[in-house]
C-alpha cells in the first residue's frame, strides 16, 4: 500500500514539474512572439537614416499598442516609445533625446536581439 502511495506521489510530482516546463516554454514563446511584433513595427515607416524624426513619430503609437506579459520587455518597449516621443518633440535636435533612443534601443536589443537595430 505504501508503494502505491509513493508511486502516486511520484506521478503527481512529474506532472507538476512537466506543467512548470510548459509554462516556461510558453513564456519564452510569448516573449519571442512579442519580439517579432516589435521587429515588425520597427521595420515599418520612413527610412530612419533619411527621416529620423518621421521614423520616430511613426514608431510611437504602434510600440505603445504592443502588449507583453514579460514585465522587463514591456518596460523596454515603453522606454523606447517614450524616447522616440522625446526625439520627435525635439525635432531630433536634443542630444539627451538621441541618447535616450540609443539606450532604450540597446535595452530592447538585450531582450530581443536585433529588434531595434
Amino acid at each position: 500500500m505504501g508503494s502505491a502511495a509513493g508511486s502516486a506521489t511520484l506521478v503527481l510530482a512529474v506532472l507538476l514539474a512537466g506543467g512548470c516546463g510548459t509554462s516556461a516554454a510558453g513564456s519564452a514563446s510569448a516573449t519571442e512572439t512579442t519580439c517579432q511584433q516589435v521587429s515588425a513595427v520597427l521595420s515599418d515607416g520612413p527610412d530612419p537614416g533619411a527621416d529620423p524624426v518621421g521614423y520616430a513619430e511613426a514608431q510611437m503609437l504602434p510600440l505603445r499598442q504592443i502588449r507583453s506579459a514579460n514585465e522587463v520587455l514591456r518596460a523596454a518597449i515603453g522606454q523606447l516609445a517614450d524616447a522616440y516621443q522625446q526625439f520627435f518633440a525635439s525635432d531630433g535636435q536634443s542630444n539627451s533625446a538621441k541618447e535616450a533612443v540609443a539606450l532604450a534601443s540597446k535595452k530592447l536589443n538585450s531582450i530581443c536581439p536585433g529588434a531595434a537595430s
